[in-house]
């Protein structure tokens, strides 16, 4: 079967994920057309990455003229799909958070993808997200594309749903895909019971390639919490920098590495220098996913305190890696991460529970961190295999 992907910014090393899953399915013998709608320009530091930018088809790398082009070409074939597209758009943006010029350019955008699915006989359009790809996949399939679905990840799709047309999305969607138990849930509240059949969890999956390394004898620095993931509000690094003040002013020897980048980080900058912390936080910038991993296996535990999530694939990546995590009983996480036996889970937004369980992590003997990374390690395999997952994806699909 050909498959298409329609992504709003891919590759990027937040959507390791997307590309797991692309080449899952290309392992199980589809082929898959990928198709970005920006990203063509941006710097790869992983090999992986480059090579699926060179794969990857990205709308609008050309400028407005191929968009218009692609538009009076629908326009003359395909006048009624178009005047349907049109009304849809007109209804999606009416009450939604950007301006209806926005929304007038997916149907351009639209335009132009659904020339390319028709072009290459692609069978089946996957989005991932529920935000401005969807909305495109769901114009495109107005304008007689193929049957369609998308991924929703949360937490923005959940924090919106009204504003992003999510209710839309799900009625017309061929089917829709949670990444968790909590985001269906979330999905099932935005529409009636008779579209709840088509909601269904497939888990973002690991390659084994990521941990198939013995990582037994590599048990990190006793000392070193690693915090990975972009540097924004629903991450909760502020939180985890007046955490680490405590840790500080109650004696304890530590080190915290976050690992990412992000629109807050002269705002957590400002905060470790105002604690005075600078020589025992230390952030990384943007790294490739094989700095990622290094960087989990040089700590002893990842710590993640979320405000808001779906189920963040750092934590199953850390979890392969035999590392224990310190989290909060947030979104999906709780489905994954038991407390005592895999980590940490504490209240989100409670900045002692937060110190507590880390200082908790970096007290706790060796041999006990030891078996919580052993059991963390067969608890996120046993969940998360992207073979398995994505296998129940091409079901999805060809059902």
């Amino acid at each position: 079967m050909k498959i298409a992907y329609l992504v709003n910014h891919y590759p990027a090393v937040s959507h390791s994920f997307i590309r797991r899953e692309i080449l899952a399915l290309e392992r199980l013998g589809h082929e898959v057309l990928r198709i970005s709608l920006r990203g063509w320009a941006d710097p790869q530091r992983g090999a992986e990455d480059r090579l699926e930018q060179e794969r990857t088809r990205y709308v609008l790398r050309g400028g407005p003229a191929p968009l218009l082009a692609a538009f009076l070409r629908i326009l003359i074939t395909n006048p009624a799909g178009l005047f349907r597209s049109l009304v849809l758009t007109l209804r999606v943006g009416r009450r939604a958070e950007r301006p209806l010029p926005v929304h007038l350019i997916y149907l351009f955008e639209a335009c132009q993808v659904v020339l390319w699915l028709r072009s290459e006989k692609v069978e089946h359009l996957h989005a991932h997200f529920g935000t401005n790809s969807a909305e495109v996949a769901m114009l495109a399939r107005e304008l007689g594309g193929p049957r369609w679905s998308f991924t929703a990840h949360g937490p923005e799709e959940f924090d919106k749903p009204k504003f992003i047309a999510l209710p839309e999305k799900i009625r017309r969607a061929r089917f829709v895909v949670a990444v968790s138990s909590f985001g269906r849930s979330q999905l099932f509240r935005n529409v009636p019971h008779s579209h709840w059949h088509k909601i269904k969890v497939v888990h973002c999956g690991l390659e084994p390639a990521f941990h198939e390394t013995d990582v037994t004898a590599a048990s990190g620095h006793e000392r070193r919490l690693v915090c990975v993931g972009r540097l924004c509000e629903q991450k909760g690094q502020l939180l985890l920098i007046e955490a680490a003040r405590l840790l500080a002013e109650r004696g304890v020897k530590f080190e915290l590495v976050l690992a990412g980048d992000g629109e807050m980080r002269g705002e957590i900058e400002t905060l470790v220098a105002k604690y005075k912390l600078a020589e025992s936080v230390r952030i990384t910038g943007w790294i490739s996913s094989e700095e990622v991993r290094a960087e989990i296996l040089a700590s002893r535990a990842l710590v993640l305190p979320s405000f808001a999530e779906g189920l963040p694939v750092v934590i199953m990546e850390a979890m392969a890696l035999r590392r224990p995590v310190i989290s909060t009983f947030v979104a999906g996480i709780p489905e994954l991460v038991q407390q005592g036996e895999h980590g940490w889970l504490v209240p989100a937004g409670d900045l002692e529970r937060l110190a507590a369980g880390m200082e908790e992590c970096l007290g706790t003997a060796p041999d006990k961190i030891a078996q919580m990374g052993a059991n963390a390690r067969q608890r996120v395999l046993q969940r998360h295999d992207v073979n398995t997952e994505t296998a129940k994806l091409v079901a999805l699909i060809e059902a």
